[in-house]
């Protein structure tokens, strides 16, 4: 089986990579040829500390990597058997890309997007076959984290949910669960709304970042406290989630603080740009 996966980042990479770890022919599309060479580097860089860890075999991580192809030319998926998109959470880039997907991949089983905040039945909208789309929500980091969200809008195909199911939990060794084509889906409908008020709580002067994150990670047994795990997806990621929350359920929960805004339009997004609500840039 060959994959494209469009997008090189956080997600994309780990898509990849845990594609070409499971026997995968992936090939990923970047915009341009500076992108597609930093999603390889990133790539590698994550099977080297698998094979440091004890966790893949030195002829695995060549296996792997013989299975991945980077790329800045989008035609390079062509004769792809599935597609998934994991570009930045905009709803007409994404639009865009799967207007494309829906030419160049006829016979494709089925077009997968990794949003988390972008309506499934939107997407395939801008396809002749919406059937064949849905939602193949990934957790990062990938390589690590075992769960897939199935997302199926009204027009998706039960034969198209199989396919997926088949592939995440068969091929890639994921648990998947399946959620209705809602804003926020399962996971990201609980988390959002929870990160936001501790954004607030913080915000307020009411406690310091790092009281906040020891007190859930001690107090209520979570792995990581909500300020880290905001920085962890991105701020900008918890921006555009909260956003489409809230034009969905109007629910006063989801509305950003103006602490988020004034992150994201600061550049402050958290791990991926070295400072968030902590300062990665040392680390």
């Amino acid at each position: 089986m060959r994959v494209g996966v469009i997008g090189g980042g956080l997600m994309g990479s780990g898509i990849a990579e845990v594609c070409a770890r499971s026997g995968v022919d992936v090939t990923v599309v970047e915009v341009d040829d500076g992108r597609a060479e930093r999603a390889r580097a990133a790539i590698e860089k994550s099977l080297g500390r698998g094979v440091r860890s004890g966790k893949l075999s030195q002829q695995d991580h060549a296996a792997a990597l013989e299975r991945l192809v980077v790329t800045s030319t989008f035609e390079d998926l062509e004769g792809a058997d599935a597609a998934i998109e994991a570009v930045v959470e905009d709803e007409t880039t994404k639009g865009d890309i799967f207007r494309r997907l829906d030419e160049l991949l006829p016979d494709a089983r089925f077009l997968a997007s990794n949003t988390s905040s972008v309506p499934i039945m939107k997407l395939g909208a801008q396809t002749k076959q919406p059937g064949r789309v849905v939602g193949m929500h990934f957790f990062n980091p990938v390589p690590v984290l075992p769960l897939v969200e199935i997302v199926t809008s009204i027009m998706t195909e039960p034969e198209t949910v199989g396919q997926v199911r088949g592939f995440a939990q068969d091929t890639l060794g994921k648990t998947c669960i399946e959620s209705q084509d809602r804003a926020g889906f399962i996971v990201n409908a609980l988390l959002i709304p929870y990160l936001l008020s501790a954004i607030r709580m913080y915000e307020s002067g009411f406690a310091s970042k790092e009281d906040i994150d020891q007190g859930m990670v001690l107090g209520c047994a979570h792995p990581m406290g909500p300020l880290r795990l905001s920085d962890l997806i991105g701020l900008d990621t918890l921006l555009a989630v909260a956003r489409s929350l809230y034009a969905e359920f109007r629910d006063p929960a989801s509305v950003a603080p103006a602490l988020l805004n004034r992150m994201v339009e600061a550049g402050l997004l958290g791990r991926k740009s070295g400072r968030g609500f902590y300062d990665y840039s040392t680390s």
